[in-house]
């Protein structure tokens, strides 16, 4: 079989090409949060439905983010659906050192003592079911047991390495 002209060159399976094929995959941007010894989070656009029922979903976690230690402890997690309005919390919640639950990010303690964050699509905390082994990541599966689908607006994406706006 050959490549039809129009496919470029292949590349051997690597992380660059990991990374750079993801890069052309629109994904929704979430927000995990978890209470450990103070509120951790982070943005991640792994957030993935996996059953119905039970209702189940996953998101990937680097074993080296800061975030991990609390979400490897923790009961309860906290899935925040992005808005396109939210592209600053968004930020905030990827960069590396940022004061994450400071001043600048409205937020309450909710059910099971998660931290969820305000003006969100849709949140939901969720109670952890599995922590599954994936290279330098974890998978984390998780059972909703509580939340709220009806935030204004649409939703935040990532593509190429940036956040976007659904266009009409």
């Amino acid at each position: 079989m050959t490549a039809s002209p129009d496919l470029g060159t292949p590349r051997t399976a690597a992380p660059d090409l990991l990374r750079s094929v993801f890069r052309q995959h629109a994904a929704g941007v979430a927000v995990i949060t978890a209470q450990g010894a103070a509120p951790v989070g982070f943005t991640a656009t792994s957030l993935t439905s996996v059953a119905a029922d039970p209702p189940l979903l996953s998101f990937g976690i680097g074993t080296g983010a800061s975030s991990w230690p609390a979400v490897s402890e923790a009961a309860h997690v906290g899935v925040h659906i992005l808005g396109e309005h939210q592209e600053e919390l968004a930020a905030t919640f990827a960069r590396s050192g940022a004061d994450r639950f400071g001043p600048a990010t409205s937020w309450r303690t909710g059910p099971e003592g998660v931290p969820l964050l305000d003006g969100v699509l849709a949140w939901m905390v969720c109670r952890v079911v599995a922590r599954v082994p994936a290279g330098d990541h974890r998978i984390v599966l998780a059972e909703p047991v509580v939340g709220d689908p009806a935030g204004p607006g649409r939703p935040l994406l990532y593509h190429q390495g940036r956040f976007n706006a659904l266009r009409n």
